[in-house]
């Protein structure tokens, strides 16, 4: 290789650094244009449309990944006012056989949600690598935390799920991540109570962005019903009383997907939280009273008449034998 040669290429390397080089600032520049322009936007919507859809044919060229496109979008609806409220979705999980397959179906349900952060807390010392590597794959907005239920809070194996509270380490971890860094006077949403084991339509999330104060709704398949539900007095349009398979009578005869309330009410009342002492079946009962009265629920789904949520409990599979290499 002559000497000429050897300066040739260099001289090519250092034309391809400073391309390379003029492509990173040009992508940099292209990202903050577009966000300066839509930060100077109040009330033009159709330039806001065009701002958006440029944005979303751009992605891949300026690396935008998805969630930074979702925080985009609802960081300036929220300035044009017309956004729809977050919904802060709290799921309780825990490390089992079927947990990637229900997590699995969570994930696809929120990926047609428009304004949703996934608050998803394990029940675990530390985040596994299972969970983690869903949620970076998801695309979502998510918070990913860990809270361990104390070892004598725990289900055995042959317990029945009636016996001890499930979920209160990691539902009350969820409002505390919530409560440490959401703002009243600047954020707005609604927050609903997602268990893991449930099946939801996209129609559920129309009706939770509704909510004023507390709202409530048919839950089927639970409590040896095909759905329990709120009464509706006709006259009034207000909560009159409860169809539940269990203790109709409670204060709150609802199922922990049958309502959410908002992140307002929340804030506000920053010791509102779930416990072990609770009297066993009481927990949303006695965690409702905090915030509201019967009188005051809010009836949603077509006035409790139509269902979107469902318990259906994934079967407990029998395995003989594990294939090693494989995360299932």
């Amino acid at each position: 290789m002559t000497f000429v040669t050897v300066i040739h290429m260099e001289y090519l390397n250092h034309i391809d650094m400073k391309i390379r080089k003029c492509m990173v600032y040009f992508l940099g520049l292209s990202i903050l244009f577009i966000i300066w322009r839509l930060s100077i936007i109040e009330t033009d919507v159709e330039k806001l449309q065009f701002l958006k859809d440029t944005l979303y044919l751009n992605k891949e060229q300026l690396q935008l990944s998805h969630q930074q496109l979702v925080l985009i979008e609802h960081l300036y609806q929220t300035k044009l006012g017309k956004e729809q409220p977050m919904v802060y979705a709290v799921t309780p999980t825990y490390t089992r056989y079927v947990q990637k397959a229900e997590l699995t179906r969570i994930s696809q349900t929120l990926a047609l949600v428009p304004n949703v952060h996934w608050v998803l807390v394990e029940d675990s010392d530390e985040k596994t690598d299972l969970v983690r590597n869903l949620v970076s794959e998801s695309n979502l907005l998510v918070t990913h935390l860990a809270a361990k239920t104390p070892t004598y809070e725990k289900l055995g194996e042959k317990d029945p799920r009636w016996k001890k509270h499930r979920g209160v380490e990691q539902r009350n971890a969820g409002l505390k991540w919530i409560r440490a860094n959401l703002d009243p006077n600047k954020d707005k949403g609604v927050v609903f109570f997602m268990d893991d084991d449930n099946t939801y339509s996209v129609k559920l999330f129309k009706e939770i962005a509704k909510v004023k104060k507390v709202g409530v709704w048919p839950v089927g398949l639970v409590g040896g019903l095909n759905a329990e539900a709120p009464i509706i007095d006709q006259q009034t349009g207000k909560v009159s009383g409860y169809r539940s398979g269990w203790k109709a009578d409670r204060p709150f005869a609802i199922d922990m997907a049958g309502f959410a309330i908002n992140l307002e009410l929340i804030l506000a009342k920053p010791h509102a939280e779930f416990s072990y002492k609770m009297e066993k079946g009481y927990q949303e009962s006695e965690f409702l009273s905090y915030f509201t009265t019967k009188d005051e629920l809010e009836p949603l789904a077509d006035n409790c008449t139509k269902v979107y949520v469902w318990h259906t409990r994934t079967e407990k599979p029998t395995v003989k034998g594990i294939i090693k290499g494989l995360e299932v």
